[in-house]
């Protein structure tokens, strides 16, 4: 069984496969070439052609599949008389596909079968039909919850829940303790995560107002940000507010977190501002629309340079100095920053819903060395601010070890005050939002004093 990626059907075949065609390019690229999906996902569909209706397949069934990977992964190994691993990647991932369109979907299981075979031969796969089509009739016998119902009868609640809500364990695990040990909660919150998620925008302060990016995007308000428009359906780089910058694709969540440094009281001056770690520059071009409004500044550092380019693409339109380096090490400026932002690199746990690939290639080992840079990086923040500004540390990830054990043991501002009229928000002084309470990613945002000890 020979692989042959971008093989396209014959003309017959074109039309009815071509969103299968293109999800299957999608995992074909993330498992054998290790992509990011967002980031392949727009050029294949251009390149196969695709309207509005079959992009939204082609994207559902790709994403679908990459979240459920491990869980499917589970299923077909029990359907397999040998490890799935000696299968030829081509073939496990058009395993993956036909198993989650006839576990996940509307799609008759019938349907999910026949097609899956019609993929294989359309892409130079045909002498994995006959296997195809025996294992995928295996794993059409059960439904998905009587799958993960009998696979997951020897483990804990947690790890059944996990196995059904397609996160692994120590994932649901680390959910469940920011959550306080609550397992009904704790299941709200995974089975969020395992949804496509609505986009957001962002109309940028002073270029769009968010009722005119209401009315050419046809979204509705995001009801925390007044910036915010959250889309259901449709390509935001379509609209011509986002080709011209004049808005942006950015969670709610990240915006509120940007917004509450922005509006934290501080004592003294407020004119310099800082991104300590602004790539690729979604939080930087808010701050700095809303600094121009209040004639501030913002200085927006980024360690790799090409994610700076990216930084300096997102906030063209304001007077932004973007500079390249480690901010461990950064100079500081006489007097100190007024405003800090250490949007730190993390484990992206907190974002799982719009990078399906992520929840299978993170692992436990990544945490402690993030969480020790992230600790690094929010002591150089608080070497650069100036006594009586503010520091705002920020982290997608609700995992105890990113947030709450960053921030122990400092002086903390309640940032639930800079969260106006957002529901849920627990009893601070931080603020950690969710998918299931909120909509928005899982974003955690703690406030410091500047002027503390680094």
């Amino acid at each position: 069984m020979t692989e042959r990626r971008g093989r396209r059907p014959t003309r017959n075949d074109a039309a009815a496969d071509q969103p299968r065609l293109v999800a299957y390019d999608l995992l074909r690229a993330v498992s054998g070439e290790g992509a990011y999906a967002n980031l392949v996902l727009p050029g294949l569909i251009t390149d196969g052609g695709l309207g509005q209706r079959d992009a939204a397949l082609a994207t559902e069934l790709g994403y679908g599949t990459l979240r459920a990977s491990g869980t499917i992964d589970e299923i077909l190994t029990a359907c397999l008389d040998r490890p799935l691993a000696s299968v030829d990647a081509p073939v496990r991932d058009l395993l993956r596909l036909g198993a989650y369109q006839a576990l996940r979907t509307r799609i008759p299981a019938h349907a999910a079968v026949a097609t899956s075979v019609d993929l294989a031969r359309a892409t130079g796969n045909g002498r994995a039909a006959g296997f195809i089509n025996a294992v995928l009739r295996r794993v059409v016998t059960s439904s998905w919850d009587d799958w993960t119902d009998r696979l997951g009868a020897d483990r804990c609640a947690l790890g059944r829940l996990a196995l059904r809500t397609a996160h692994p364990e120590w994932i649901a695990v680390a959910f469940a303790d920011a959550l306080g040990g609550d397992l009904a909660e704790t299941e709200l919150a995974l089975a969020a995560d395992d949804v496509r998620p609505q986009t957001h925008l962002v109309g940028w302060p002073g270029r769009i107002g968010r009722d005119e990016l209401l009315a050419v995007s046809g979204g509705e308000p995001g009801p925390y940000s007044p910036y915010a428009v959250r889309l259901s359906a449709g390509d935001p780089g379509g609209l011509a507010a986002v080709r011209d910058h004049r808005a942006g694709v950015q969670d709610e969540g990240s915006q509120l977190c940007a917004l509450a440094l922005a509006h934290a009281p501080l004592t003294g001056r407020d004119e310099r501002w800082l991104d300590l770690c602004a790539g690729p520059g979604g939080k930087a071009a808010l701050l700095a629309a809303v600094a121009a409004q209040r004639g501030a500044t913002v200085h927006a550092n980024e360690l790799h340079p090409h994610r700076a380019e990216l930084v300096r693409q997102a906030t063209a339109a304001w007077n932004v100095e973007v500079s390249v380096g480690d901010a461990r090490s950064m100079p500081g400026i006489e007097g100190g920053y007024d405003r800090v932002l250490v949007d730190a690199p993390c484990t992206g746990l907190g974002a799982l819903r719009r990078r399906p690939e992520a929840r299978w290639r993170r692992t436990p080992d990544d945490v402690a060395p993030l969480a020790a840079l992230q600790g690094e990086l929010l002591a150089a923040a608080l070497r650069l601010v100036r006594p009586g500004g503010v520091v705002a540390y920020v982290a997608c990830s609700p995992h105890l070890a990113e947030t709450r054990d960053v921030v122990a043991g400092r002086e903390l501002i309640d940032a639930r005050a800079g969260f106006e009229g957002v529901d849920t928000l627990g009893g601070g002084p931080t603020v950690q939002l969710w998918p299931h309470r909120q909509g928005t990613d899982a974003m955690f945002c703690a406030l410091l004093h500047g002027g503390e000890r680094a």
